[in-house]
């Protein structure tokens, strides 16, 4: 043995090759902590003394290569000076170098996934050789910073300039016949001969047959085109990240900007400048946010894990109450990922409607060459429509989808309870009606739960699993479980009005509804909050989400909150629901919608919604973009503070969350409890008592009063 190490080891085999093999010992993955990147340096030091060395293979110990660098350890890091993060990268950077230094033929072996770190480290080998079920790429960027290991460097010497800003500012992950195709490794082979197939590219270097020092030279020196092509294929790769990534992503754009800045530099030079490039966007907002993210998304992941440890039931078999749009939707993610779904209701219209939309929605997939047509009718042959409960006794679990109902649901849910086995779940797919109050139809409410699906259920990811007062600990954990197999990220809440989302997006509809009657523009206000990274202002989200379910939601938490949520004045979004407008679900809400080229909704303003709101609001004026922000942004942040308060959600990793899951909060704003954080809470207590005179929706909840008192933050 050269090195043994807690996460590196290095070994001499035959023919004097040695194998460098990562390890991360305690781990299910390879990361670049502190451990591997103080065992990769001394194994470079090891392999460099050691005169037996000819040549040397890079490998991995588990199923993946290596993940990438080890996003616990940059909250802290990122806490540092731009100065000490650049010094950070320069001083890892000299351990890659150094391995790319050795003075010897290197190989690396991809056997599975290589992001970040993981693939720069495979780019300072001479060559890479990859297995064809392995996955690359450089995904930094989708946490708001770019490589900094080397990969702005060695990736457009090595492929060129156009290729090296897709891989890079895109941030995709790879397989294998894009990776080989764009000249990122330079072997595709099966797994079983990966290992020999890096052994003997390394022989044939040692023969003189392949020269790896003219491999190696190419990512030594500055980028080969003239000077002139070098900046017309910068300014023309940057026009078009600068348009994919907009204003509120600056790492693409900065990744790009490097790139050309070191283009004409060595190595070494130019591992100076991204070094400094990748400290000024680890400063950025965007990255706190999205780092922040990054680890809620892991936080969630592990408290749904433990969940489901705790006692999930078997899920062989699914089954949905209800068809038509909605209950398509559940019975296509169902049978898509893989469990078979009965989908039942009481009319054959209803169930061909539910029929359709998964056929649709599978059709779509063919079209997009994203599944062949065999996989769609194996998958369509997995939904069960049926008008009677004939198979329900070997059902695990029932999701009830009907009208939003509580006396329809109730009976349907009373009636689908007798027909099960023991132990079946039932949960309901309502987005307002309290789950404790439908519980009270049942014989086994321990057995039952919420389910609540964001629409369209196809794309969206979000899945609140609601506890009620009698729910058991194994029913929830079964619903998650069924929700993350069918692909969705389930987070659990306590029943109350609205449960999570719905009860804090309601306030922000609130908050909308004060803009319109004190006279703001609807146009204006949804032009400023898409600018703050809002997919749609509040107008158009009502007009999508339905004017007429948001007025039902509404009165539920009006009901629910009546000392926050009930509002002494008439709503635009009742003068739109009383006037038959009720968003693209009929062709007008506040915007008329027309067909574009390719048959989607568009929408195009329309003078009439002014006409109807005028008796009920004050003078069109002019508002202060700040005072949009605020006005719209404190009552949503409020309410979630106070589910936090009232033991709705967990943690404030699950309620950010939810928010970017179920209604798109802006990712780089990371939610809105970082999104207070951003901001401090003293701060954002000063801003609530100067809205406060507006209602209860603007007051500061105690939580923040006392968290500002003791200058505390959410996430640390």
């Amino acid at each position: 043995m050269i090195y043994s190490g807690k996460a590196v080891s290095a070994q001499l085999l035959d023919d004097g090759i040695a194998e460098l093999k990562f390890d991360l010992q305690g781990e299910s993955v390879n990361k670049f902590n502190r451990d591997t990147m103080e065992d990769l340096g001394k194994a470079v030091e090891a392999l460099k003394a050691d005169s037996k060395v000819k040549g040397v293979i890079v490998t991995s110990g588990k199923e993946v290569f290596i993940v990438g660098a080890d996003i616990t350890e940059f909250t802290d890091m990122f806490k540092q000076t731009e100065e000490e993060i650049a010094g950070w990268c320069i001083k890892a950077n000299q351990v890659f170098t150094a391995f790319e230094d050795l003075p010897v033929p290197t190989v690396c072996a991809i056997n599975g996934i290589a992001l970040g770190g993981g693939l720069e480290m495979a780019l300072t080998c001479d060559f890479r050789v990859m297995s064809s079920q392995a996955q690359v790429g450089l995904p930094e960027v989708k946490l708001g910073l770019f490589p900094g290991f080397g990969g702005t460097v060695r990736m457009p010497r090595l492929i060129g300039v156009d290729n090296a800003v897709e891989w890079i500012a895109a941030g995709g992950q790879h397989r294998a016949d894009k990776a080989i195709k764009d000249g990122v490794v330079d072997a595709v082979v099966e797994p079983a001969v990966l290992r020999d197939a890096a052994i003997n590219l390394v022989k044939e270097c040692l023969a003189g047959k392949i020269d790896h020092m003219a491999k190696r030279n190419e990512k030594l020196v500055a980028l080969t085109l003239p000077a002139m092509e070098n900046m017309m294929a910068f300014q023309t790769s940057g026009a078009f990240v600068a348009q994919q990534a907009g204003k509120n992503y600056p790492a693409p754009m900065a990744a790009v900007n490097v790139m050309q800045q070191h283009a004409t530099m060595t190595r070494d030079k130019a591992l100076e400048a991204e070094a400094k490039g990748f400290a000024k966007v680890a400063k950025t907002p965007q990255a706190t946010a999205l780092v922040g993210l990054f680890l809620a998304d892991q936080a969630v992941k592990k408290t749904n894990g433990k969940f489901v440890k705790a006692g999930a039931g078997n899920l062989n078999q699914a089954a949905v109450l209800g068809a038509g749009i909605m209950g398509g939707g559940i019975a296509y993610q169902s049978a898509f990922k893989g469990t078979p779904i009965i989908m039942k209701d009481i009319a054959d219209k209803a169930l061909d409607l539910g029929m359709n939309e998964a056929t649709k929605l599978l059709a779509k997939r063919v079209d997009r060459k994203k599944m062949d047509a065999a996989k769609m009718g194996k998958t369509l042959s997995m939904i069960r429509p049926t008008l009677n409960y004939g198979d329900f006794d070997n059902v695990d679990v029932v999701v009830e989808a009907v009208v939003e109902n509580a006396k329809i649901k109730q009976s349907v849910l009373a009636e689908a309870e007798g027909k099960l086995k023991d132990g079946a779940i039932l949960a309901s797919n309502t987005s307002t009606i309290s789950i404790t109050s439908l519980a009270t139809a049942l014989k086994k409410p321990e057995n039952f739960a919420g389910m609540h699906f964001f629409n369209p259920v196809s794309m969206m990811p979000l899945v609140e699993v609601i506890r009620g007062e009698k729910t058991s600990d194994t029913t929830v954990a079964t619903l998650v479980k069924y929700a993350q197999k069918i692909g969705k990220n389930p987070i659990v809440v306590n029943d109350c009005p609205g449960f999570l989302v719905n009860r804090v997006l309601f306030p922000y509809f609130g908050g909308f509804g004060m803009l319109m009657r004190d006279g703001a523009d609807f146009q204006a206000v949804d032009k400023v909050m898409e600018k703050f990274g809002w997919p749609m202002g509040p107008a158009y989200l009502m007009d999508v989400v339905g004017i007429d379910t948001g007025v039902h939601a509404a009165q539920v938490m009006a009901e629910g909150f009546p000392e926050r949520m009930q509002y002494d004045f008439k709503d635009v979004s009742t003068v739109m629901f009383e006037n038959e407008r009720y968003g693209q679900k009929n062709g007008a809400g506040f915007y008329k919608y027309e067909e574009d080229k390719k048959g989607k909704p568009k929408k195009v303003v329309d003078e009439t919604t002014y006409e109807l709101i005028k008796p009920h609001v004050a003078e069109r004026k002019e508002f202060d973009a700040d005072e949009v922000i605020a006005r719209m942004m404190i009552p949503m942040c409020t309410e979630i503070v106070r589910c936090l308060e009232d033991n709705i959600v967990g943690s404030a990793a699950e309620a950010d969350m939810a928010m970017i899951y179920g209604v798109g909060f802006p990712p780089f704003r990371g939610g809105p409890l970082r999104y207070i954080d951003s901001i401090g809470a003293k701060e954002f207590v000063a801003l609530c008592d100067k809205y406060a005179h507006l209602g209860g929706i603007y007051e500061a909840p105690q939580l923040l009063k006392d968290m500002a008192a003791k200058g505390q933050s959410f996430f640390g």
